[in-house]
């Protein structure tokens, strides 16, 4: 452990000058949009999200809000919150904007028929007119057990059965779910390349290293200026730059599955607070004894979430990579 090595702390990832922090993504985005990929600005996707919001925020910071829109990009699954936070969040930093529904692709696809044709096979009785459906991983972290999806369903009294996936319906309800990206990301492309603009990614950390996205969907991005962010941070850069207080009060979801999510409950199993930190602590080598002492955890509970935290960084390693030649 070197000399000048932090004590692990609860404020450890708290910015300092946080407005020199933020100019300099302001100004690494710019010189990535401009001079490196020669193009003219922005498109953002925007989805009434803390990461989405400071992202565009952080656009109109470097090129202008005559230079940034944002794309919405709805499909029938989405919480009508969704476009009405994002709207706000448009009208607030005066970007033009361009509603796509993106419905109709899905159906063409065939990802809703899909999706619930390997739910069904799970609950004979689902029917997505009347049920709402989610995915989640429903153990802890804490223990020593790659994670386990179970699949939801809500009834219309609002009485909830969940069963646990098999290996086949998880994969045919991702693999049909992970159109909703990849639409989106041919949406998005098509408004940049009209523009001759960049696609701005909207990824934190945790979504680029954890894994938590899809591969040429919102993966498939020209530049991700808060892609070393942890999701605190993200939320101290929200308050920086004055984000609508209904959007940073906003839990986050998935937002792609009918029955409301959180991101926790699909994916991640820690508090935002509590994952930044243990993540901190394991990329940076701290022994889990000390992170354990830093907060309300038991040393046998760091321990597991690191050994978790190195399987998912592995099991996803390949989302990372580029085309193999």
């Amino acid at each position: 452990m070197g000399t000048n090595r932090k004590s692990f702390n609860k404020d450890i990832l708290v910015i300092g000058d946080i407005e020199r922090f933020c100019e300099k993504i302001v100004q690494k985005l710019r010189e990535n949009v401009l001079s490196r990929l020669h193009r003219n600005g922005g498109v953002v996707g925007i989805s009434g999200g803390i990461d989405s919001s400071v992202t565009l925020s952080i656009a109109v910071h470097a090129f202008g809000p005559d230079k940034v829109v944002g794309i919405m990009l709805p499909e029938k699954d989405s919480n009508p919150e969704s476009l009405e936070f994002a709207q706000k969040l448009a009208n607030k930093f005066q970007v033009r904007t361009s509603v796509e529904d993106i419905t109709s692709a899905l159906e063409g696809f065939g990802c809703y028929e899909r999706r619930d044709e390997a739910i069904s096979r799970i609950f004979p009785e689902y029917n997505p007119d009347l049920h709402k459906v989610k995915i989640g991983i429903k153990q802890s972290i804490t223990q020593n057990l790659p994670p386990i999806f179970s699949v939801t369903v809500v009834f219309p009294d609002g009485t909830e059965k969940s069963k646990l996936l098999p290996a086949a319906e998880y994969l045919q309800i991702v693999a049909s779910s992970n159109f909703k990206q990849r639409s989106r990301m041919s949406m998005l492309y098509y408004h940049a390349e009209k523009l001759h603009y960049a696609v701005i990614g909207t990824a934190n950390k945790h979504e680029v290293e954890q894994g938590f996205f899809v591969k040429y969907g919102d993966g498939g991005v020209d530049t991700m200026p808060i892609g070393s962010l942890y999701k605190t941070q993200v939320y101290q850069l929200a308050d920086f730059l004055d984000i609508p207080s209904e959007i940073i009060n906003r839990t986050p979801t998935t937002d792609t599955y009918s029955a409301e999510q959180t991101q926790e409950e699909f994916f991640y199993q820690l508090p935002f607070k509590s994952m930044d930190l243990i993540w901190y602590g394991w990329e940076n080598n701290y022994d889990p004894e000390e992170v354990a002492d830093g907060l309300n955890y038991s040393k046998q509970d760091i321990e597991n979430i690191y050994k978790n935290f190195t399987r998912k960084r592995k099991t996803t390693d390949y989302l990372r990579e580029p085309p193999i030649f």
